[in-house]
């Protein structure tokens, strides 16, 4: 941290502690928290908590409080003959006294059509993602922030570009292989292998946990049409919870049903979730929407009606053109972007004037956050 905090004084109060630091804020420490969180409950190489919460009784407590020469929390405990020390700058990081009176803001930059006119916001080139990690991290932030990125002058080969995926992490690896490739071929299992229009959607909604990101690489695109198009769901879902909450509340509120219907496949993956699902503090977590995968709905008969016109609703925003945006990819263009927030598509293609070849990959969203922290961090 960049300012050393210091404990002005200790008291105790019921079943915590409570904290006046030197810039006068206050802050309580549950004796339970305090115990489960003593620096010795780790394991020094693993880092991972050796010591179980279970080995104590509910009526812990402080048995003698002192702040010692060193500036320590030092904390001598009822039970197990055991005495714990806290620096106080990590009690004051972790405070969740502090933390819980914070304003919650947002990761996420909404978007809309206007966008379009912007697309230099969220291009990148290939080279200065591979040689620096400004470049890395500027397009880890586009990812998170905005949930698209557009990858400029990659390699055309196949599967290159998998050393830039790499500068992240591993791919996520399903059973359409990767990379998976986006191309018009005989008896289709799926609708993407086709030359037909694709509305916009997420892709493999009918998995408990879908990708979280997907990266499209676009080889060649010669044919006539199959221009992309792409819209922030989480800006759609804003405007139905400021606008319309009634059709909100239930888009969060009641499971739509998805099944997996690639008549290839040796299983039957279906599920059940709701089409906007939100985080502990009320943000946009995911989106879960594909109309051309979207099963047969069995929600009670009372409110079939209700779910229906939600349904209908959000997929019409989906694709107003006031929220969406289109382009078209270039050979050498990576086209990135949150799987479960994002929801993309096509315009029909002819096959027949020309060729169109996109290699897809998938990788979870844990990967982009977790890369992007520690960079941030180094």
């Amino acid at each position: 941290m960049s300012e050393n905090f210091y404990i002005k004084n200790v008291s105790k109060n019921g079943t915590s502690l409570e904290v006046e630091w030197n810039d006068g804020i206050k802050s309580q420490f549950n004796y339970m928290w305090l115990r489960d969180n003593c620096p010795t409950a780790h394991d020094p190489d693993s880092r991972h908590r050796m010591f179980s919460i279970l080995n104590v009784s509910e009526k812990l407590s402080a048995k003698n409080l002192n702040i010692n020469k060193d500036g320590k929390l030092e904390v001598e405990w009822s039970e197990g003959n055991h005495t714990s020390y806290y620096d106080p700058n990590w009690l004051r990081e972790n405070c969740y006294t502090i933390k819980n009176n914070k304003k919650y803001v947002s990761p996420y930059d909404l978007w809309d059509c206007s966008l379009e006119k912007n697309l230099e916001t969220i291009i990148i080139n290939h080279n200065e993602i591979m040689e620096t990690n400004d470049g890395l991290i500027k397009w880890l932030e586009l990812l998170h922030h905005k949930g698209i990125a557009i990858i400029k002058n990659a390699p055309t080969e196949e599967k290159s570009a998998l050393p830039v995926l790499n500068k992240i992490s591993h791919t996520r690896e399903t059973f359409f292989k990767t990379p998976f490739e986006v191309i018009n071929i005989p008896k289709p299992n799926n609708s993407a292998y086709t030359a037909h229009a694709l509305r916009n959607h997420m892709d493999l909604p009918w998995f408990e946990n879908p990708p979280g990101y997907q990266f499209l690489h676009c080889l060649v695109n010669s044919a006539k049409g199959g221009d992309s198009s792409a819209v922030d769901a989480f800006a759609v879902a804003d405007y139905l919870r400021k606008n319309e909450k009634e059709i909100f509340d239930i888009l969060v509120n009641v499971p739509l049903k998805f099944r997996d219907k690639d008549y290839t496949q040796e299983a039957i993956r279906s599920v059940y979730g709701t089409a906007i699902s939100l985080t502990k503090d009320g943000d946009y977590n995911d989106i879960r929407y594909s109309i051309a995968t979207l099963d047969t709905l069995d929600c009670h008969p009372d409110i079939m009606e209700k779910v229906y016109k939600a349904h209908h609703r959000f997929g019409n925003l989906l694709h107003d053109s006031k929220f969406q945006i289109n382009f078209r990819l270039e050979p050498g263009d990576i086209f990135c972007f949150n799987n479960r927030r994002l929801l993309h598509g096509r315009t029909e293609f002819d096959p027949n004037s020309g060729n169109r070849h996109l290699q897809g990959y998938y990788m979870d969203r844990d990967e982009i956050i977790g890369r992007l922290n520690y960079l941030k961090n180094l």
